[in-house]
């Protein structure tokens, strides 16, 4: 059983608007960065999206996890159980149900916890995710948010 630090960050330019996220994930000497950037989505779904693609990047069960992120939605959300009320009155008028399914399905593989960080006051990792996540955010070569827009229907042009 490995022990995993993360820290993730999510980005949007306008809300909605371009976006990205930012992940750092450490594991005894190894360390990665990840950039991501959507043509168009939403902060909070860049931070919860940043938080199930870290978890999804690890290759075995059982590890203990700990995620660091500046994101009160992601945090309390699960540390105050809201989302397991979600699941069990079937996400009914919740924003980013698609994601918090995708997020349901990953979490229970690991042991998670979270610790939140305050943005932007020096905390260097949180400083790092979140240069990842701008960049992500204004980077040429954009992923498709396909939940998001098919639900939203925005016009982007």
């Amino acid at each position: 059983m490995a022990e995993i630090t993360i820290y993730t960050d999510g980005s949007a330019k306008g809300n909605p608007g371009q976006g990205g996220y930012g992940i750092v994930i450490m594991s005894g000497k190894h360390r990665k960065e990840v950039s991501v950037g959507y043509r168009l989505t939403t902060n909070n779904r860049m931070e919860l999206l940043a938080v199930i693609a870290a978890l999804e990047m690890i290759k075995q069960p059982n590890n203990n996890v700990m995620i660091f992120s500046d994101s009160k939605y992601v945090i309390d959300s699960v540390e105050k159980k809201w989302v397991f009320g979600w699941q069990k009155k079937g996400f009914k008028g919740k924003k980013n149900a698609d994601l918090w399914k995708r997020f349901l399905k990953i979490y229970p593989t690991q042991n998670v916890k979270f610790t939140w960080v305050k943005g932007h006051a020096g905390n260097v990792l949180n400083e790092r995710v979140d240069a990842l996540a701008v960049q992500g955010a204004e980077n040429d070569k954009f992923l498709i948010d396909e939940a998001y827009e098919s639900l939203n229907k925005t016009p982007l042009f």
